[in-house]
Parts: C-alpha cells; structure tokens; sequence
C-alpha cells in the first residue's frame, strides 16, 4: 500500500497482476483490495471500489482505486483531461540514440494481435502518441530509462521505445530477445503527481520497483 484515505487507496501493482478481471479468470487486484477494505474496516456486504486506470500486466508500479463513486468521478476526469504527471521506468538493453529526447509516433493499435505499431507518418486509424525519455544510468549491460507520458495511448512505452531500436528488457511482444523468468517486463510506473480528488491538494506517490538485481542496482 502505498497511499490511502477514506477516499483512495494507491497501490503498488506487483508484475503479473492484472487490475482488473479478465477472461483469464485470474483473481485482479481491484478484488484483493476490496478484500483488504473488507477485513481491515470490517465491512460486511460489497465493497465499493472504483477502478480509475490500468497497468498492462507484466508491468509493476502506481496503481489508483478509488473508494467513494464522488472520487472515482473526478478521478475519471483527471485522468481523462490528462491532469496528471505520470513517470515510468524502462531497462532496455540497446542505449537509444539520445541521452533525452522526444518521441512522437502515431500508434496503430491491432485488438487481435493485441499490440500497437509505431508509425512516423498519421496512417488510418492512429493516434498520436508523445513521450520524452531521458537516460538516467547506465549499468553493465543495460541502461535505465526516465519517462515522462504526454499521452496515453494503448502499449505506447512498449510500442515506442521498440520503435526507436530499443525494446524494454523482457518485452518479446516488441521485439526483445529473450523473457523474463516470471513474465514481467522492465517497464514501472515510478510516480504519479496529481490533485486529490476532494481535499485538493497536490499529491506524488513513488512506488519502489520490484526487488531484482537490475532494478536494485538502479536505486
């Protein structure tokens, strides 16, 4: 847990979890957190919990759900209106081209393949996609990522940094060579800035990375 009020509960999503329930039958996070209300306020009957984005699920880090359907509104809207600041993470293993730079794609999503593709020109059917991304440290074989979203679009960390010739370690849907041992990829929702629905003040939840030897050596 990384935040919570009687209006929030900010959570720091494990690789693999899936947010919210799928045809996998997997148990989602949204229903361990209502499990957690559940027992810890010791509340009978159904919880209510309102699930404002999503992570894919190999990635790991910041997690919103909302507790009151006042916030889930407003968080819906923030979200929606892009009035929030929102930071990932990425071990690749090709340094890109520029320690910073800024990426602009028109992204092609395919439902069946379940993936978007990169595009430098507008094709049919795409959506712009922006996002800067700055070096921050380079280890041995592999080099940590800063990103900041300034759109978000379906895959689009994944679907972009592929694009520029460096896939997110363990990514094989975009083109890395090779999994990781459970299936995650090094992709991390690090922070999240954004105004608290009812009290109005600005908040920034951190989320640590999962505990790996890469991640650890870029703390």
């Amino acid at each position: 847990m990384l935040f919570e009020d009687n209006h929030l509960l900010i959570v720091n999503k494990r690789p693999g979890d899936i947010v919210q329930g799928d045809n996998t039958g997997d148990t989602p996070l949204s229903e361990v957190v209502k499990q957690y209300i559940s027992e810890k306020y010791n509340k009978p009957g159904a919880v209510f919990l309102g699930v404002v984005h999503r992570l894919d699920r190999p990635t790991s880090g910041v997690v919103v759900f909302a507790r009151t359907s006042k916030a889930l509104t407003r968080l819906n809207k923030l979200f929606a209106e892009r009035e929030t600041q929102k930071t990932y993470w990425a071990i690749v293993q090709e340094v890109p081209p520029n320690a910073s730079e800024k990426l602009v794609h028109f992204l092609k999503r395919n439902p069946k393949q379940n993936k978007s593709y990169a595009h430098s020109k507008e094709v049919p059917e795409s959506k712009k996609a922006i996002l800067t991304y700055t070096i921050q440290k380079k280890l041995d074989r592999y080099t940590l990522l800063e990103i900041a979203l300034e759109t978000g679009r379906h895959h689009q960390i994944r679907s972009q940094l592929s694009a520029i010739g460096s896939p997110i370690k363990g990514d094989l849907k975009y083109g890395f060579n090779r999994s990781n041992k459970d299936g995650s990829i090094h992709l991390h929702a690090r922070k999240l800035t954004f105004v608290h629905p009812i009290k109005k003040e600005e908040l920034t939840i951190v989320a640590p990375p999962p505990n790996d030897v890469i991640w650890n050596a870029c703390l």
